[in-house]
């Protein structure tokens, strides 16, 4: 067969045409040094702050240190098989978890991969794990409660949807009871919830994951866990990737709540990934920067300022086009200034659905011997809005949850609370505050007039109401209920002996469940404890009086 010179020459010319050049060009670097979770490598020019590598055996790394020779990295995964000589490419993907409903119920570690064994996680978005906090324009006040349906604490430290709220005390004081009883007082609230493991031993966290399943509550939770077997990167990074996916909420107009527990073992963990890193030591050893790397994560817990848009008049519901050359406008002052424009283009304010979120944060912190004044926690605390003391001595007392209402402060205070509650609240406090003082008093006082003894009678009495087993959360209108029984001047409570006043309060709940549900309906739906109301209360209780046996 003979070649056709012409065809072949025609088809070469065609291959040339559509032969298109595809160079992949990847830089990589060489590992000079490794151990300890940390990878030295050098070769890495263009690399950033917060870049994943990729290393041989499918480790991952993460870019932190960026000096003149070389790149220091924290490895995640095997790390005693990456050795000097090993090459780490560059992903340029600056280091993010999933987001969304797709974590619901799951629990997953700091790198937002599942360890529950429920197979993958298929999530619509990723988010990264560093991004910087909402400015102060887009924020607004924190004004609504978040309710805890612990007495003690919305009482008298209230939290309100967008505040940090520090949970401080010494090891087994209850701290992880406080949250636990958090989250499962947010069922039917519409509120995600965000339980981040930091050092915890993985039978705890088993035995949280547990509890919180048994009380139907992992189905609007998420779990990232980082135990005390791992890394310090891992450790380091949890509470930044726990962050991240209650942001997602924030930002999409719904609530979320997070718990760090705790950011001691974190701020440690920091110190170890630091000192490895050859960064200077400061006070106590750990960085300098310790206190903005918990400024900077507690920062992100915010209330959103609602959003406005300027849109074509009688514009269909649910159309937030904004007209052409205008922007969103948020909070009070950009309402103002929103209708301002829309008087001079004639248009319409609409307000933007996916506004108005919250992330709330309760971090935890780890005292020693009661020292609030170490380091740590003094540098948590001028970050929050206040903290919740838990006391030993009242732990070992019997007084559970053991809130020290002298120590423990809110900073939005009121606000936090519904009229109701901050009605019988202000009592509550004052009548505290007093008992305190005089039962310190009254150890070296062998003879007490009437009035003191009454006054002393009737704090043991708030006090022993004030507890509260774990895992049973009240709602707003029982705590209200109580919190008025136990303050109110007509005295309800003082002819009864204090190992009496917790079947008191059980029997009450029963009796105005089932003879006067409606007083409870009223005091839920109106959140105030009203002129026309007070009267009903007085006589349901004194009715109550009447059938109980102490």
């Amino acid at each position: 067969m003979a070649l056709n010179i012409g065809e072949i020459s025609k088809v070469i010319r065609q291959q040339i045409e559509g032969f298109e050049k595809s160079v992949d060009i990847r830089e990589t670097g060489m590992v000079i040094s490794a151990g300890d979770g940390i990878a030295r490598l050098y070769g890495l020019q263009n690399a950033q702050a917060g870049e994943l590598l990729d290393f041989p055996h499918g480790v991952k790394g993460l870019v932190l240190n960026l000096e003149e020779d070389n790149v220091g990295v924290a490895l995640f995964g095997e790390v005693h098989k990456i050795k000097e000589g090993d090459v780490g490419r560059r992903t340029g993907k600056i280091a993010q978890v999933p987001a969304g409903r797709a974590l619901l119920g799951r629990v997953v570690n700091a790198l937002g991969e599942p360890i529950d064994g429920k197979g993958p996680i298929e999530a619509a978005e990723h988010r990264r794990i560093e991004l910087k906090a909402p400015g102060i324009i887009a924020r607004q006040p924190v004004k609504e409660p978040l309710q805890t349906g612990i007495k003690a604490i919305d009482a008298l430290t209230p939290i309100g949807r967008g505040q940090r709220e520090l949970i401080i005390g010494d090891r087994q004081t209850g701290k992880t009871a406080i949250i636990l009883d958090t989250i499962i007082n947010q069922k039917e609230t519409g509120v995600v919830c965000i339980y981040v493991a930091v050092g915890q031993k993985r039978s705890t966290v088993a035995q949280v994951v547990d509890l919180l399943e048994r009380h139907g509550a992992m189905d609007y939770t998420i779990v990232v866990a980082a135990t005390a077997s791992e890394l310090a990167p891992m450790l380091y990074l949890a509470p930044y990737a726990g962050c991240a996916m209650g942001e997602w909420y924030r930002d999409n107009g719904e609530h979320a709540v997070i718990f760090y527990d705790d950011l001691t073992k974190q701020a440690q963990a920091y110190r170890q990934l630091s000192l490895l890193l050859r960064r200077p030591p400061g006070r106590e050893a750990y960085p300098g920067d310790v206190f903005y790397a918990h400024s900077r994560l507690l920062e992100r817990a915010a209330k959103m300022a609602e959003e406005y848009v300027l849109v074509k008049p009688g514009a269909p519901a649910g159309d937030e086009t904004p007209l052409p050359g205008t922007t969103r406008y948020a909070g009070p002052l950009g309402l103002h200034a929103a209708k301002e424009k829309a008087k001079e283009q004639g248009a319409e304010v609409r307000r933007v659905k996916k506004s108005g979120g919250s992330l709330t944060a309760l971090p935890v912190i780890e005292t020693q011997a009661g020292d609030v004044s170490a380091y740590i926690p003094t540098n948590v605390i001028s970050i929050t809005d206040g903290q919740i003391y838990l006391e030993p001595d009242l732990f070992y007392k019997g007084i559970r949850p053991a809130v020290n209402a002298g120590l423990s402060v809110s900073r939005v205070g009121g606000n936090a609370q519904v009229k109701a509650m901050k009605k019988v609240a202000g009592p509550l406090r004052l009548q505290i505050a007093q008992f305190r003082e005089l039962e310190a008093f009254a150890q070296f006082a062998s003879d007490l007039d009437p009035a003191t003894r009454k006054q002393l009678d009737r704090g043991y009495r708030l006090v022993e109401i004030l507890k509260q087993p774990q895992s049973k959360p009240l709602p707003v209108e029982k705590q209200i209920l109580i919190l008025f029984v136990a303050t109110a001047p007509e005295d309800f409570l003082m002819e009864y002996p204090t190992s009496a006043l917790r079947r008191f309060e059980v029997e009450l709940y029963d009796f105005m469940d089932n003879r006067h549900p409606a007083i409870l309906a009223e005091i839920k739906e109106k959140k105030e404890l009203t002129d026309e109301l007070r009267p009903k209360v007085v006589a349901a209780v004194t009715e109550f009086k009447g059938t109980f046996k102490a």
